[in-house]
């Protein structure tokens, strides 16, 4: 029997599941459920106490593993449970040896150290999954910012990146198993090489990338922080075709007073303006974007600005989160709204999200698009909007072209057209 991962939240989180699982494996942990939490929201952390308790159901003689974002910020929560044999934290769960010491029985029941003193370049990170359509490599973890409503520099640490030449290595060695699309994620990703020596930078990185494993047909970029997007970025999404015109911005607010009360280090004219920018060097760029309806002290006026900011940016997916106060952040100190306008406002940035996807579809139609076929008849545009291709099945991994001819269930409808 092999070892079952549940995992929550972020992408970097599934790619690092995968790591802890094939570790879990070799180790021969055969059986045992790893429980990879998030902590970005207090759902979250239910929903993960909520699985450990299923799993502990379901497996009464596995061994169950919690680790992740929320197991590292708060350890005694899930040491309280007595459906977890083991709880771990971040830096533990992609280490061998963990693993190794469960198997062997030498682990104590609770390692998590403080994940503020990690400092190796992680080389060990760099990890690829994803059938055979794509795979995802984790090139940077932890974050140096403050953000005031998030937790995660608490589970993530600092800001590390992996050196350019083990990224290129691994990449290197994934076109040749066959993937067609390699997707850089990270926590903080456009913040890539601050920690490196000489001026390494995420553009430079992307430039290396496609210079030197000129067979990887496709690049892509997991979520950015706009303000920090370096020059060598964004020329490359000007001049490398390969790079995919797609980008998932972390925005969070369209207010700028909501902004500055979020520490972050961006006005909504700054949003704006790059998406404006990036769309005048890549014609049919597409974004997405994080949005938190509900932070504290935001009022109508605010609240309508950040729905403005949707249509002024042109998004075209939407991830919204009702804000979640979470204990040793600056706003869970600040006043509150009732939850119901909390629920309420999200409710209505889904609307928008749902009316700004259904514009994007449309603008879509008829156009021909090289798409990357992930399951069945299903696969991804460059832009990762999701297409239903009719006719025969294409192998996952296969690159098909095909014209949009219409949509349904939040997805382009295509038919496929001769080579």
């Amino acid at each position: 029997m092999s070892v079952q991962v549940i995992s929550f939240g972020c992408r970097l989180n599934t790619v690092e599941s995968e790591m802890s699982k094939k570790l879990a494996e070799e180790a021969g942990l055969d059986g045992a459920v790893i429980v990879n939490t998030c902590a970005v929201t207090a759902e979250a952390v239910r929903q993960a106490r909520q699985a450990i308790r299923k799993a502990r159901r379901e497996h009464p003689g596995a061994k169950i593993i919690v680790t992740g974002c929320a197991a590292q910020i708060e350890p005694g929560t899930f040491a309280g449970m007595i459906e977890a044999d083991y709880v771990i934290g971040n830096a533990e769960k992609t280490n061998a040896a963990t693993f190794l010491d469960i198997a062997g029985g030498a682990l104590a029941r609770v390692k998590v150290n403080d994940i503020a003193s990690v400092r190796e370049t992680a080389q060990h990170m760099v990890a690829g999954f994803g059938g055979r359509a794509r795979a995802y490599v984790e090139v940077q973890n932890g974050c140096d910012h403050r953000c005031t409503f998030c937790v995660i520099p608490y589970g993530r640490g600092p800001s590390r990146s992996v050196p350019a030449g083990e990224v290129v290595h691994r990449i290197r060695g994934l076109a040749g198993q066959g993937y067609r699309e390699v997707v850089l994620t990270g926590v903080d990703l456009t913040s890539y090489g601050a920690d490196l020596p000489g001026e390494m930078t995420l553009g430079r990185l992307v430039r290396s990338i496609l210079k030197l494993v000129p067979e990887l047909p496709r690049l892509r970029l997991s979520s950015i922080d706009t303000i920090e997007a370096d020059p060598a970025l964004i020329a490359a999404f000007a001049e490398e075709e390969r790079l995919m015109p797609h980008l998932h911005l972390s925005l969070q607010s369209g207010d700028n007073l909501i902004l500055k009360r979020m520490k972050r280090r961006h006005s909504r004219e700054d949003a704006i303006g790059f998406c404006q920018t990036m769309r005048e060097l890549r014609p049919g760029m597409v974004f997405g974007a994080d949005l938190i309806a509900g932070f504290p002290t935001e009022d109508e006026a605010m609240f309508a600005n950040t729905l403005r900011l949707a249509d002024e940016c042109g998004l075209s997916f939407m991830h919204i989160f009702p804000f979640s106060a979470r204990s040793k952040t600056p706003a869970a100190r600040m006043p509150q709204l009732e939850r119901v306008l909390v629920r309420e406002r999200a409710a209505r940035l889904r609307g928008k999200a749902s009316e700004r996807l259904t514009a994007h579809l449309e603008d879509q139609r008829d156009k021909v698009f090289d798409v990357l076929m992930e399951r069945g008849r299903l696969g991804r545009t460059p832009g990762f909007t999701e297409m239903e291709i009719a006719g025969e099945r294409a192998n996952q991994g296969a690159i098909v072209r095909a014209r949009a001819t219409g949509l349904a269930n939040s997805r382009l409808i295509g038919e496929r057209l001769s080579p």
